[in-house]
């Protein structure tokens, strides 16, 4: 008697698939909009960002920078010769609130094998801020 692992996350994914090819099925012309995952690390001069997009052209790629938060709104071109697919085309949009003002004058970007790498130094004023830490 051969034994079989069950996985309930192979069951979600197998779930999800379907619930994704019938959206695609009955809304073809909606675009649903996408949120692409994103990393934040704090260091002391800068608020660093890492935004996935597998699969962008930066043309296609629009990011917008205050001194609170960053905006990122693009598209992924669906190629003519994919029929049918398990990857996401369409809008994307992420709104992304800082942990710090920053300097949105002075930010740098860099887009390398589908990610997204933003540096937003910060505010004179958050690199020089003392906070006092109670101790009990």
């Amino acid at each position: 008697m051969a034994f079989t692992l069950y996985s309930p996350f192979l069951e979600i994914n197998s779930v999800q698939r379907q619930i994704d090819q019938l959206f695609q099925e009955v809304l073809p012309t909606t675009s649903l909009v996408s949120r692409p995952p994103v990393e934040i690390s704090v260091n002391e001069d800068s608020v660093e960002l890492k935004i996935e997009l597998p699969g962008v052209d930066i043309k296609d790629i629009d990011v917008e920078v205050s001194k609170q938060m960053v905006a990122i709104n693009g598209q992924r071109q669906r190629p003519d010769e994919v029929e049918n697919s398990e990857f996401y085309y369409g809008k994307f949009s992420r709104l992304i609130t800082l942990p710090v003002e920053v300097q949105n004058s002075q930010v740098t970007a860099n887009y390398q094998n589908g990610i997204l790498y933003l540096t937003l130094p910060k505010a004179v004023a958050e690199k020089n801020k003392v906070v006092k830490v109670n101790l009990g």
